[in-house]
């Protein structure tokens, strides 16, 4: 169980508590098992199912079929003749589609590979899936196909530990000609349906089996088609329409791509930097959420598949930040989106506070019967900060003073948050420490339970104040005070912004910085102020909020670039050095694309340029192996330990920021800004990428080509 502190005052000094979010051990459960390395997930805003290679979802695994927050199918087993099918290949089609090339086993009277079986299924407003089999074989007199089916009505939170039994309230019902098979739970006010529709009908249902029995004849072909429906909330816009016609057809306009149709097209040399920019894109598009607020159709980024389809706070703005050369849009509706969610009171249980930007928002039986603190749940003290952030660099690529000011009084009560519930203990610092029984135990990006910790391993006591939340909290204060100088036109806000900024940053290179193992940030204060000595990627996020003084930053890039911080493939979160290293741990060693993303920035904003393009190759040539997508971490083993990335188990693939990365990546390559009406170019192009030529990029309303080789470059607006 989670830590709970009190609100600490100047006379009530915060208690000093560990900071752990472990799981009591008489509670802890068992992971079910995954479906193996080729499971193939298909998705479509906040819908996706999970299968194995062969198209099915055993029960008892983490698969199945998930819309809402909730597991409408957790057992989808087509056989023929009693017996599982063949896999021949199988794989995505698109995001939102698979097909599946089967055949099969040996069969009394029917020989192996002797009926082709293919499995078509994609998600839009149903997860719809046809099923056609072809003889090539003597005539078969007759033959049972049986697709096997079930629904437990899961949590998201329960799927990958215990799910409770619900079948003593799972009403099942079915037509009598065999054309639909129904499942409904209702607890309270939640309810959750899954509806079966099934053409041609099923020859009969027995328990939850749909069965057909079937007469085979070579050259004969038979199909069926299934429908599962998936409700949209009102808020929601109607999903990408498919259909199944040669392949995947679409049907009518295709609104939800329109995001990638206003990214700028790319002509690259380096066909590896061509096809990660590539997939970059087509991720953004699969994980992009559509909602309407008071009017206007937004477009923002979810954190990642297959847990993290929904709003969070951090991932969707950091995902925005990093992707905003690609056209305005994301971080438009990262911001519109998570306005609308900022919190207004305090409430201990979501660890709500005024002013505060969200972590995270689900909508499941748990969260919708109060057992969990999800809607939303605020346990983050660094999401408030970088909305801010995100605000400023969306208007200095858009010049766009009307949606500022229209933010206005979000922007101070997020300044109201960071001076006041952010710094429990007005020491200057923010720091968290979660009220929640059901909080995160760290409100920072390394938010699991030993993500922050001593360099022995140790974990700290509450509260804690990060390192890199000071530098997000030094650039929001420096970048809403250019704000408070243009659009807000609030000259005293400025200048007392920028003193507060000042301030902070001569506190915090004196109170973080530690000279040991040459000099270093610690990673963050603990509840006795005291340093928490590990060494993490978190002092390279300082360079690209740009607290470090430059003769620090020297020594810091230093660091990173060393062969106990740097493996070869990126920069690791945690030293070799440190005890509490481990290239399998979530935060603890492991290399996470992202990150990589913001140190490579604020490596090239303090001059290193060749530090950054060292960063960026290493993840681009990590990509190679993973078909060109960058998963949310890998493992923090050195290059030379094997010739490819080792995998980290359980990382979201796509993961929007890592999905992003990219993106920055290409603006970092450029040197590539927007500010006061120009685009401005600074290239520092390694010779294995040669030439990039952008067309149609967006920024202030126009459309800009640029071409950048070596250290030269041009930019112009696009013509025709």
């Amino acid at each position: 169980m989670t830590n709970v502190v009190r609100r600490p005052t100047p006379a009530d000094p915060a208690p000093h508590l560990a900071n752990s979010a472990d799981v009591p051990s008489s509670v802890m459960r068992t992971q079910p098992p995954e479906l193996g390395p080729d499971a193939v997930a298909v998705v479509e805003g906040r819908s996706f199912m999970v299968s194995d290679a062969a198209g099915d979802v055993p029960v008892g695994t983490i698969g199945g079929l998930v819309h809402d927050d909730t597991r409408l199918l957790n057992q989808w087993e087509l056989t023929l003749g009693g017996a599982p099918l063949l896999i021949l290949s199988s794989g995505l089609v698109d995001d939102d589609s698979a097909a599946f090339f089967l055949t099969n086993s040996d069969l009394p009277q029917v020989p192996t590979n002797s009926v082709g079986v293919r499995r078509q299924r994609f998600v839009s407003d149903a997860m719809r899936e046809r099923i056609e089999l072809e003889c090539f074989a003597n005539e078969v007199p007759s033959v049972q196909l049986r697709l096997r089916v079930g629904t437990d009505f899961a949590d998201l939170f329960e799927i990958k530990q215990r799910v409770r039994d619900r079948s003593a309230s799972i009403v099942r019902e079915h037509s009598a000609d065999g054309s639909r098979l129904c499942f409904s739970y209702r607890n309270a006010e939640f309810t959750a349906i899954t509806e079966i529709l099934v053409s041609p009908p099923a020859d009969r249902i027995e328990e939850n089996d749909l069965v057909w029995d079937l007469r085979l004849e070579p050259g004969l072909r038979w199909e069926a088609e299934l429908a599962v429906a998936l409700p949209r909330r009102p808020t929601e816009l109607a999903s990408l329409h498919r259909r199944f016609g040669r392949g995947f057809d679409l049907v009518g306009e295709d609104p939800t791509h329109s995001w990638q149709a206003d990214c700028p097209d790319q002509e690259l040399d380096s066909d590896l930097l061509d096809r990660v920019l590539h997939k970059s894109k087509m991720d953004l598009v699969a994980l992009r959420i559509e909602q309407r607020i008071g009017g206007e159709t937004i477009v923002l980024p979810a954190a990642g598949l297959p847990w993290f389809l929904t709003v969070f706070g951090r991932d969707s703005l950091v995902t925005a930040y990093q992707s905003l050369s690609l056209g305005p849009r994301l971080a438009r509706g990262a911001l519109r989106s998570l306005a609308n969610y900022q919190g207004s009171r305090v409430d201990d249980f979501r660890d709500e506070e005024p002013g505060k930007i969200l972590h995270e928002v689900r909508s499941g039986e748990l969260t919708r019967t109060g057992e969990k603190p999800h809607n939303p749940y605020y346990g983050t003290s660094d999401a408030t900060q970088l909305w801010l952030i995100l605000l400023s660099e969306y208007w200095r690529w858009t010049l766009d003073d009307d949606f500022v000011r229209r933010c206005r009084d979000n922007v101070h009560a997020a300044l109201r948050w960071i001076d006041h519930y952010g710094d429990l203990d007005q020491d200057g610092y923010v720091e968290y420490a979660t009220r929640s029984p059901q909080g995160l135990g760290n409100h920072c990006w390394r938010d699991s339970a030993d993500g922050i910790a001593y360099s022995d391993g140790t974990i700290p006591v509450l509260p804690i104040a990060t390192c890199e939340i000071q530098g997000y909290t030094y650039d929001a204060k420096l970048r809403v005070a250019e704000l408070a100088d243009g659009p807000l036109r609030d000259p005293e806000l400025a200048e007392r912004l920028r003193a507060d900024a000042h301030q902070l940053r001569e506190r915090f290179n004196r109170d973080f910085w530690l000279d040991g193992r040459g000099g270093y940030y610690a990673v963050g204060l603990d509840g006795d102020k005291r340093p928490i000595d590990s060494m993490t990627s978190n002092m390279g996020q300082l360079l690209w909020s740009g607290i470090v003084p430059p003769d620090r930053a020297r020594v810091v890039a230093g660091q990173l670039l060393a062969p106990h911080m740097f493996s070869g493939w990126g920069i690791r979160t945690t030293s070799t050095t440190d005890r509490c290293y481990n290239p399998i741990g979530y935060h603890s060693g492991t290399v996470w694309p992202h990150d990589n993303s913001l140190i490579a920035y604020g490596l090239a904003r303090y001059g290193f340029r060749e530090e950054a393009n060292r960063v960026i190759l290493g993840m681009l040539a990590a990509a190679d192996f993973s078909a060109h997508r960058l998963p949310e971490a890998f493992a923090g083993y050195d290059r030379s330990y094997g010739r490819k990335p080792v995998p980290y188990p359980t990382a979201c693939t796509p993961q929007a920021w890592a999905s992003a990365a990219p993106a920055l990546f290409v603006r970092t390559l450029l040197g590539l800004e927007a500010r006061n009406g120009e685009v401005r170019l600074d290239p520092h192009l390694p010779a294995d990428l040669g030439r990039i030529r952008l067309s149609r990029l967006q920024a202030f309303g126009k459309c800009w080509d640029l071409e950048a080789i070596g250290n030269q470059g041009h930019v112009r607006l696009t013509t025709g």
